[in-house]
């Protein structure tokens, strides 16, 4: 069977992070499935997926590692084209993508203990958004 929902967040764009652990969980204990995956798709090209420990150290990290990677600062041609100043906020959601999938056993996560879902909005403006979170299983 295939349940499909949305979570609606807020954001404040430049690489504000959200953890949606969480609200994931729940969806997967509210669908009436035991066993299967769950995929998180976000439908946006500034924003993007991953797992981490979501603590600020590892956070400050990884907003660290896509300053030095993908410079806001650096020219990009999206900006010259469009004249909206996200180039970077492009280039770093396609390095992260715009999904991630978990299994899970029981209606629980098989998350590891430190390991969290993330969202990021790379984006450089506040946004609203919705994310995609479709369960496949019995």
């Amino acid at each position: 069977m295939v349940v499909t929902k949305e979570l609606k967040l807020s954001t404040r764009g430049n690489a504000d992070i959200c953890d949606i652990t969480g609200q994931v969980a729940d969806l997967v204990r509210s669908s009436g499935l035991s066993d299967g995956i769950v995929t998180v798709f976000c439908p946006s090209a500034t924003s993007g997926l991953t797992t981490i420990e979501y603590e600020s150290g590892a956070l400050s990290d990884l907003r660290r590692l896509f300053d030095e990677i993908v410079d806001p600062r650096r020219d990009y041609a999206h900006n010259a084209r469009w004249g909206d100043g996200n180039g970077h906020s492009h280039v770093r959601a396609s390095l992260l993508g715009p999904s991630l999938t978990v299994p899970f056993v029981a209606g629980d996560l098989t998350l590891g203990t430190w390991q969290q879902i993330i969202y990021i909005d790379f984006d450089n403006r506040s946004r609203q958004r919705r994310l995609v979170v479709q369960m496949l299983g019995e």
